[in-house]
């Protein structure tokens, strides 16, 4: 029998984006869970990092009405402060994103329920059928919050969608074991072998990961993705070192390349936070196409950008 479902389950969820067609086969809807165990200097989400809601301001929206001073009670609020916002005192309470007549106070991250989710995904379930689409967990690591994932990835078994994940690695047996029984497809981040330089851009060793990779592999159809950024695994070396590690895995035959980039550079602004890597840094379609044949001489199917 089925597994029973508790709509109830309830995670942090801090974007839900629609019509995907880049992150598993069709069209889909991908649920942004909030928290993750690395710091990637390169992360184009830096909202997701922390587990709990954060409040991020944009300043060029503010009309400087003074309402959200008022509204704060923890004096988290100064206007002689660039980025206007406290972070070390906010709470997260809301009551200045909810008095902000400009927008330029909002909310990262809500507590929903499963059933909640799911109401929402309801209304592109016709696409998800049409084009054999369907959900993909990101964040974040979804998997840091096992308990709402597994729920409502059941959830969306049980209406017969495809489902994905998007995953670092970085989570607990147990974790592995509970939700990838109702993953259809797991697109694995890799970033570098090397596990100094992994720690160094990242913050995290690289031995738990490459430990559930392999366990991953043999539970779902999995694809390696790599985000290839120069200086840390956009060479020769370090595509080669992960190559022969996918060699290892379990029917694993793709390798996407995910090119650095720059887009999510605003948000560390937005969130009172530097962003710590060079922006100038980048990977030209030429270096691409050369990685990419590495890639495939190591008979491996590989696409740029995922």
């Amino acid at each position: 029998m089925p597994s029973p479902i508790d709509y109830s389950a309830a995670g942090t969820v801090f974007n839900m984006q629609r019509y995907s067609i880049h992150d598993g086969p069709g069209i889909r809807t991908i649920v942004f869970l909030k928290g993750c165990p690395l710091s990637c200097l390169w992360c184009c989400n830096p909202e997701s990092q922390n587990p709990k809601p954060e409040v991020m301001y944009q300043a060029s929206l503010c009309i400087h009405c003074g309402k959200c001073i008022k509204a704060c009670k923890f004096g988290a609020i100064d206007p002689q402060n660039a980025g206007l916002l406290d972070h070390t005192k906010c709470v997260a309470c809301g009551e200045c994103v909810n008095v902000c007549p400009a927008g330029a106070l909002t909310m990262k991250g809500q507590r929903l329920t499963v059933e909640q989710v799911i109401q929402e995904l309801k209304r592109d379930e016709i696409n998800y059928r049409r084009s054999g689409g369907g959900i993909t967990l990101s964040g974040g690591e979804p998997l840091l919050q096992s308990g709402f994932a597994v729920e409502l990835l059941k959830a969306c078994h049980a209406k017969g969608w495809h489902t994905a994940i998007e995953t670092t690695a970085y989570a607990s047996a147990e974790a592995i074991e509970t939700v990838f029984p109702f993953i259809d497809l797991a697109l694995l981040d890799i970033k570098s072998l090397n596990n100094e330089i992994h720690r160094k851009v990242t913050g995290v060793s690289n031995e738990i990961i490459l430990k559930n990779a392999k366990r991953i592999s043999e539970l779902t159809e999995t694809v390696v993705r790599v985000p290839t950024i120069p200086g840390v695994n956009a060479s020769p070396e370090g595509i080669s070192a992960i190559c022969e590690f996918v060699l290892t895995l379990h029917r694993v035959k793709t390798v996407h390349l995910l090119p650095y980039h720059t887009y999510g550079e605003n948000k560390y602004d937005l969130l009172g936070r530097e962003y710590l890597m060079d922006a100038n840094v980048s990977l030209s379609a030429e270096d691409a196409e050369q990685l990419k044949q590495i890639v495939e001489s190591y008979g491996l199917n590989c696409v740029i950008g995922g």
